[in-house]
């Protein structure tokens, strides 16, 4: 099949160093570290047309493209009768058919239009923001392409980023994938109290180490940049021990000076019922977060002009997992009871105890 390309094209930003990061920053960042949602949120960040441009270029739209500008509207007309119908919302005519999708974003964000579009964008973009979900979910599922595709697909985009990262010359010094096999989600399945596999979030896997603990929020952010949007970031689903909210506030200054702007007061995570990986070891240390990482799938879909389906999206999402930590804390990782193969001892321990319950006494693991 031969691929059609019609990825839009990212511009070329300077990378944004900790000390120049602000409340927009903060607040992103924070939304992956404890792995929130934006559905939470009262306000959008965006200030400029160029920076909402960039961020619909990472969902993988290009609105200046007729067809890609058309399915953002039907998204956003979705949006509006959902809350017209359901909560007999009065949307106004400017949010509700916008000269620009752009914006919607600057209404959300305070940038642009009257003060009270505000609250009633912002609302009407987090419903949108479900909607393209469904929408992506729903495309696939129609598509003939197989899992092992899509994780071609997802790793030729991560890896297109991880040697622009080696290009610039960034603090990376590790930037490896793996995909799991059938033994391994066997295993993850068996051992997890739901063995659902859509639940097995890290199918697709990569594996970032930083040259210094100072390095992480730098390259974290220049992802949100360049590879996927952070609102992509699946809630819930974030195992963050080397990096809480507090110590960030504690390690550079200047951002308590937004302490008092954040959607959460800076206290939300210690109020959190969290819990960590129980086969890792008491020390190890490490980011996880998982992405719905948006894909074009123009090479599986007809030409944009001769596409005749009643619902013309074209953007489809893949879960894949990121684990972040800097190197020495790699090299800790690996001592102890923190070794990878004692953890995949854990589990499989688990795994043959629940296989076994009631039926057999399993035989002692080394």
């Amino acid at each position: 099949m031969k691929v059609v390309s019609l990825i839009p094209q990212l511009p070329e930003l300077p990378i944004c160093t900790v000390e120049e990061m602000g409340l927009r920053e903060l607040e992103r960042l924070r939304l992956i570290l404890r792995g929130g949602s934006v559905i939470d949120w009262r306000r959008m960040h965006f200030q400029s047309r160029d920076e909402v441009d960039h961020f619909l270029r990472l969902c993988q739209l290009d609105v200046s493209r007729l067809y890609d500008d058309a399915w953002a509207r039907a998204v956003l007309a979705d949006a509006v009768e959902y809350l017209r119908k359901t909560f007999n919302y009065r949307v106004a005519e400017a949010v509700a058919n916008p000269a620009e999708i752009h914006d919607l974003f600057l209404y959300a964000s305070g940038a642009k239009g009257l003060p009270k579009y505000r609250r009633i964008a912002c609302i009407v973009l987090k419903v949108m923001h479900v909607i393209q979900h469904i929408e992506g979910r729903d495309l696939l599922f129609q598509l003939p392409v197989s899992e092992a595709e899509l994780a071609d697909l997802v790793t030729a985009k991560v890896l297109s980023v991880a040697q622009e990262i080696q290009a610039k010359g960034l603090p990376v010094l590790e930037f490896a994938h793996s995909i799991k096999t059938r033994d391994s989600l066997v295993t993850k399945l068996i051992a997890k109290k739901e063995t659902v596999a859509a639940q097995v979030y890290d199918r697709t896997r990569f594996r970032i180490i930083t040259k210094r603990h100072e390095d992480i929020l730098p390259i974290l952010y220049f992802l949100t940049q360049r590879l996927f949007p952070f609102n992509f970031v699946v809630p819930g689903q974030t195992e963050n021990s080397l990096l809480p909210f507090k110590s960030v506030l504690a390690e550079h200054p200047h951002f308590e000076q937004y302490a008092t702007q954040l959607h959460l007061d800076r206290d939300y995570e210690d109020r959190e019922d969290r819990t960590s990986n129980q086969f890792s070891g008491s020390t190890f240390r490490a980011l996880n977060f998982i992405v719905d990482m948006p894909l074009r799938m123009d090479a599986y879909l007809p030409p944009p002009e001769k596409d005749i389906r009643p619902r013309k999206g074209r953007v489809v999402f893949c879960l894949v997992e990121f684990q972040i930590m800097n190197e020495e804390t790699a090299r800790l990782n690996e001592e102890g009871e923190n070794a990878h193969k004692l953890y995949k001892r854990r589990q499989k321990r688990r795994v043959l105890r629940r296989l076994a319950r009631g039926l057999v006494v399993p035989k002692r693991q080394g």
